[in-house]
């Protein structure tokens, strides 16, 4: 009976990883996506002020740390198993 809870939290912390997985990669689509666009307008319709750079740095800083986040690696120090053992840690007191 143990087993099959372990297993059922084994499961669905799986699936909470790989949809964050999957935001991710649609975070990482629609910038592929929107920045040539915006990129486009700017070099079309203000060719002699790039401000085509604001949006692709600042947005591409914030997809960097969403990698970052998604793929285990937490700058705050809260690594990949953090949570779980501040859970068990708790519950021993």
């Amino acid at each position: 009976m143990e087993l099959d809870f372990i297993e059922q939290q084994r499961y669905l912390k799986t699936k909470k990883r790989v949809k964050r997985i999957k935001g991710f990669y649609t975070h990482l689509s629609i910038y592929c996506l929107v920045i040539p666009i915006i990129i486009f307008v700017n070099l079309k319709y203000e060719p002699h002020f790039h401000w085509f750079w604001f949006s692709a740095l600042g947005w591409g800083t914030g997809l960097f740390f969403h990698g970052l986040s998604v793929f285990g690696f937490n700058l705050v120090g809260f690594g990949k198993d953090w949570e779980e053992k501040k859970i068990k840690e708790l519950m021993k007191k």
